[in-house]
């Protein structure tokens, strides 16, 4: 009997997604928990897993469409009862599973469809443009290693690697993966681009006139480019914020001098752990000590019910700058975590945001937002409030400047903070009572160091 394969819940306020690309196509046998399509949604890129094994009688969806939550992605033949056939367990070996697979049924079907693949029809398209623009041209033999595929299916890589492909104009097909059992990285991409320089900067043409449509207005050429489903969330989000949220911005200095003398003879020692020890784990503790004394910037308020939700666990939403836009992923119970292990949970963050390996659960739940414009640069800032959160620090770049210390004038290393905050449920008085703390923590690494 037949089973479809629907599109599961992504998450609370996550009801339609974008199907950005197919990982498997009619015939293929695939196993459960193998990934079938990469979607878009609001708040992330993500694969979507197969609940069941099988054959694919049908797809029912095609790159570029939005579908709804419960929507039917497969039909698949047989049932649930064909996982035993498949060892579903190991989370790493589906990569290794389904290159045997197409071996036994697939393997007369690469024959009969070798003139024009239909794994990747988007690449076949490429290739078609590219010989016309090769061939008068001397590196024209270059391209000839990458017409065989050296998969004859489903392709191991991770969401960010596949978006990067597709941007560059490489097919995964045509990649030989180093990576554990055979997995394509990023530079395994780049070794494409750099071989194959004209193809690679003819592919990402023909994908940019695919997506993006060229013009006039009455002062020159212009391109206009979809918006991307992350992109219109933040800017919904963020206008939300603007228009309901009477913000108040504070700014000030600490004086981080002592901090990163700490922070620099410790470094070597945290690296040893493989932990990258910056200045953004200790702000992060600074602020979760801090809230803990000032539960009003730890609340939200819920205006129809006239409540204020004080939040007796303190979240913290840590920005991160990704190529699809702002991220914002949260870190469980902060003010309960060490230096090293808050240092350790962000760099774990950060590579799950920037790499695609994330739930949607990882960016719920914050009840304080920190941004780290001081990784960029530039010092104050006045940043949106991540509603329904009442405030939001943000770190500029710290800069040795003169200060007067014990009426003497002196070189400090100066740390900028920008608090913003909902004027609605904080006062001004609050909120520099919070950050005046915040800053005696990161002024007194000691004090910062054993606090509780």
């Amino acid at each position: 009997m037949p089973t479809e394969i629907k599109l599961p819940n992504l998450g609370d306020g996550i009801d339609t997604g974008d199907v950005l690309e197919l990982l498997v196509k009619e015939g293929d046998t695939i196993a459960k928990d193998q990934g079938i399509v990469e979607l878009e949604t609001g708040k992330a890129t993500l694969q979507v897993p197969s609940s069941a094994a099988g054959k694919i009688l049908k797809v029912h969806i095609k790159p570029g469409q939005t579908i709804p939550v419960g929507a039917t992605l497969l039909t698949l033949e047989g049932s649930t009862a064909d996982v035993a056939s498949a060892p579903t367990k190991p989370a790493p070996q589906p990569a290794k599973t389904p290159a045997p697979k197409p071996v036994p049924a697939p393997a007369p079907q690469p024959a009969a469809a070798a003139p024009a693949p239909a794994p990747a029809p988007r690449p076949a398209q490429t290739k078609a443009a590219a010989p016309p623009a090769a061939a008068p041209q001397p590196p024209a033999p270059s391209p000839q290693p990458l017409p065989e595929p050296t998969h004859d299916g489903h392709v191991a890589a991770g969401p960010a690697v596949r978006r990067f492909a597709r941007e560059v104009g490489v097919d995964l097909a045509r990649v030989t993966g180093s990576g554990p059992g055979g997995r394509i990285t990023r530079d395994d991409v780049l070794a494409v681009v750099r071989q194959q320089s004209q193809t690679a900067a003819a592919a990402p043409a023909a994908k940019g006139k695919a997506s993006t449509a060229t013009g006039r207005d009455n002062w020159g050429p212009i391109r206009a480019e979809k918006m991307t489903k992350i992109r219109k969330v933040i800017a919904a989000k963020m206008h939300e914020s603007w228009t309901t949220c009477p913000r108040v911005v504070n700014f000030d200095d600490a004086d981080v001098t002592d901090l990163e003398k700490i922070r620099v003879s410790s470094k070597d020692d945290y690296a040893k752990k493989g932990i990258k020890l910056t200045s953004l784990p200790f702000v992060i503790k600074a602020v979760a000590s801090a809230l803990r004394n000032h539960p009003l910037l730890n609340a939200s308020l819920d205006p129809e019910q006239e409540q204020i939700l004080f939040k007796e666990y303190v979240n913290i939403g840590i920005a991160v700058d990704t190529e699809r836009g702002l991220v914002v992923p949260s870190l469980r119970n902060a003010d309960e975590l060490s230096i090293a292990d808050t240092a350790r949970a962000l760099a774990s963050l950060a590579d799950g945001v920037r790499e695609g390996s994330f739930s949607m659960a990882d960016l719920q739940g914050s009840t304080f937002t920190i941004s780290n414009l001081g990784a960029v640069g530039g010092t104050y800032s006045t940043p949106i409030i991540n509603t329904p959160e009442v405030a939001i620090l943000l770190v500029g770049r710290s800069r040795q400047m003169p200060v007067v210390v014990d009426d003497e004038m002196a070189i400090r290393l100066m740390m900028p903070l920008s608090l913003a905050y909902d004027h609605r449920l904080v006062d001004g008085a609050t909120a520099a009572r919070f950050l005046n703390e915040v800053i005696d923590y990161l002024e007194a690494p000691s004090r910062l160091l054993l606090a509780p």
